[in-house]
């Protein structure tokens, strides 16, 4: 799970296109912060330290304490704009949240024990469907990952979101029991079972 970071930020005085085009020219990323039914507050970041920050991993499963002035406030990162060029960082928006309120996230998915399944083994491949899951979770227990255990999986088998251990409090945001992931027939099975056909 991941902790609070403290990010510091200063008060932007202009918006609209221009004054985030200056914000940009003096190493600025310009960003906003909304939501719990209170005024959007507009920041701007230091472009260096967002840098580090995106380039350590977990963006967007992390809960930063972002400090303006004498104020702070938890927030949740929803989007990023880049530049479609150099892909740097141009606008962030952060979602404001109350402490222990739940909040729709996607999760990234990691595959273990591939060595363990008997359809791998096999010259099956695992043919993954969700790379991330989007959960509903409170927002001071965001999982870093969901792990799926492919161990004694035989070719054919599907794993579903109802086989995946989900933390405590977490459940999907899709209402019915959908794949995840599952192990195909080898490539050269199929492409004969194709030409057969």
């Amino acid at each position: 799970m991941s902790d609070v970071v403290v990010m510091v930020a200063e008060a932007r005085p202009g918006v609209g296109k221009g004054a985030a085009r200056q914000t940009r020219r003096e190493g600025y990323v310009p960003a906003v912060i909304y939501g719990s039914k209170k005024e959007p507050v507009t920041i701007r970041l230091q472009g260096n330290q967002l840098l580090k920050t995106l380039h350590k991993g977990g963006f967007f499963t992390t809960i930063f304490e972002i400090q303006v002035g004498g104020d702070s406030h938890h927030a949740i990162p929803k989007a990023i704009q880049k530049d479609k060029l150099n892909g740097l960082p141009t606008h962030v928006d952060f979602l404001r949240i109350e402490r222990g309120a739940l909040i729709e996230i996607e999760v990234p998915v990691h595959f273990v024990n591939h060595e363990a399944s008997p359809g791998l083994k096999a010259g099956g491949s695992l043919n993954v469907a969700r790379h991330v899951v989007e959960l509903r979770v409170p927002n001071n227990a965001i999982p870093d990952s969901l792990t799926v255990d492919l161990t004694g999986l035989e070719i054919g088998d599907t794993v579903h979101i109802s086989k995946v251990t989900l933390p405590k409090g977490a459940a999907p945001v899709i209402d019915r029991d959908f794949t995840v992931a599952s192990i195909a027939p080898p490539a050269e099975a199929e492409a004969e079972g194709a030409a057969e056909a």
